[in-house]
């Protein structure tokens, strides 16, 4: 069981596809804080990891209840992440395929309005990706890159 004086954890899924090229999946907050924020603040659809869960049995919940999409396949644990503030970060890449435009979010309430947790999400090229990214995942891209490029 974590400790409360250990920090989170999160686990997510980097869904990827080829079209021609290679494109990877990444969603954008919701809320007003991120509304007009693009650059550096995507994100691999992501969530915490309860106690004693397993980490991809959490990404793939978290993938879940951000996108409304199950997903299965060949998961590929990539190395994770840390941020400043601690938390790790584990993530596995999958191949797979979906319709941003049919994405749908988990909520979450502020100030007493209620707000999407994942606002949209979008298919990018490796090189737009790693500019609109969280730049401590950014390293998920380019390690996915290097492994399919082997």
């Amino acid at each position: 069981m974590l400790s409360s004086t250990l920090a989170k954890t999160s686990a997510g899924i980097l869904l990827y596809r080829h079209h021609p090229e290679l494109q990877v999946f990444l969603v954008h907050p919701g809320g007003p804080f991120w509304a007009k924020k693009d650059i550096g603040v995507w994100s691999i659809p992501k969530g915490e990891t309860g106690p004693n869960e397993d980490p991809l049995t959490a990404a793939r919940r978290e993938f879940t209840e951000e996108t409304r999409y199950s997903i299965s396949g060949n998961f590929v644990k990539l190395s994770p992440c840390q941020l400043k503030s601690g938390k790790m970060i584990y993530a596995w890449a999958v191949e797979g395929n979906l319709d941003p435009a049919q994405l749908r979010s988990n909520s979450f309430v502020l100030l007493g309005k209620s707000y999407p947790e994942v606002d949209r999400g979008e298919w990018f090229s490796i090189g737009d990706a790693l500019v609109k990214i969280h730049p401590a995942q950014s390293g998920f891209i380019t390690e996915l890159a290097i492994k399919l490029a082997s």
